[in-house]
């Protein structure tokens, strides 16, 4: 992309005090906790679940397994927009992986990947649910549908 990488801020570890310190001494707490700590830091830092892990007295194991298992929780940072390709059937017929392979050809990153610049992190999901406007894609939940590859750049273009 020809733009300098963005490097990320420090993680301020004394926010994990802030987002733990309500949920001691409660049962049920892992899934809240580390929802609240990737709103905190956008996604979940080893360092932060390292030391929630030992504030709550639970296995850093533990953690990292209930982490890995939901798809909503992220260890590595995300771009600031989030683009979901649609590979449902309707969108599929309609060329989604053309979609796709021009999302890659412009910027660099495959299905599941961020930007250096941390502008853009590519996601393709099941449905997105209008499939009347196949293929469609969102942008951080905005829909762009009876997309072509030669709207991609314009419409990436759009976005900061």
């Amino acid at each position: 992309m020809g733009e300098e990488a963005t490097a990320l801020p420090e993680i301020d570890l004394d926010k994990v005090d802030e987002v733990v310190d309500p949920f001691l001494g409660k049962k049920g707490i892992m899934i809240p906790v580390l929802q609240n700590l990737q709103e905190e830091y956008g996604y979940l830092p080893r360092p932060a679940m390292e030391k929630a892990a030992r504030k709550l007295k639970i296995p850093v194991s533990k953690m990292y397994g209930v982490a890995t298992f939901y798809a909503q929780f992220h260890l590595a940072p995300r771009g600031r927009n989030i683009i979901r390709v649609c590979k449902g059937t309707a969108c599929h017929i309609q060329g989604a992986s053309k979609i796709s392979d021009r999302i890659t050809e412009i910027l660099g990153i495959t299905t599941g990947e961020t930007t250096e610049d941390y502008r853009f992190t590519l996601e393709e999901v099941a449905c997105i649910g209008a499939c009347a406007l196949a293929p469609v894609m969102t942008i951080n939940d905005n829909p762009h549908g009876r997309l072509t590859p030669d709207r991609i750049q314009e419409i990436l273009d759009s976005y900061e």
